[in-house]
C-alpha cells in the first residue's frame, strides 16, 4: 500500500490534512495525484465538502456508504469529496453520498475546519 499526503488549504479558513491511499482504489488514486496541485471552489451538501477537480477517473470499487473523515472522488462530477458528518442522503449520523464515490483517503488533521467552509470558498489542494 502506497500512502501520500496532501493539504486543502480553504482561503482565510484554514488547512486540512489528508492521507491518500492506493489500497481501495489505486486506479483513482493515480489519477488524483497525477492533477495535484489545483484551485477550485468548495460547494457544501449537508456536512459533506466537494468540489470540481481536473481528475477523470471511473467507478472503481464505489460505495454510497461512506464513514466521517473519508476523502473520496465522486465520478459523475469529477469532484473530491470531503465528509464530515450527515449529508442530505444520511437518514442517521453517519454520511452518505449523492451516488456511489471511490474512498482514496482519510482526513487526519483540522477537520473541525470543514465546518467553517460555504459555498464559494477558494481552495488549493497541494502536496505537504
Amino acid at each position: 500500500m502506497v500512502e501520500t499526503k496532501i493539504l486543502i488549504d480553504f482561503e482565510d479558513i484554514g488547512i486540512v490534512e489528508c492521507t491518500l491511499s492506493d489500497e481501495n482504489n489505486p486506479r483513482t488514486y493515480a489519477a488524483v495525484l497525477s492533477r495535484i496541485p489545483f484551485e477550485s471552489r468548495a460547494n457544501t451538501w449537508g456536512a459533506e465538502i466537494y468540489f470540481d477537480t481536473p481528475i477523470t477517473a471511473s467507478i472503481e470499487n464505489s460505495k454510497k456508504k461512506v464513514n466521517i473523515g473519508d476523502v473520496a472522488y465522486w465520478p459523475p462530477g469529477k469532484a473530491l469529496c470531503l465528509f464530515f458528518g450527515p449529508t442530505l442522503a444520511s437518514k442517521g449520523s453517519e454520511p452518505v453520498a449523492a451516488s456511489p464515490v471511490n474512498v482514496i483517503g482519510k482526513v487526519t488533521k483540522n477537520i473541525d475546519v470543514l465546518s467553517k467552509v460555504k459555498d464559494g470558498t477558494r481552495l488549493m489542494v497541494r502536496f505537504t
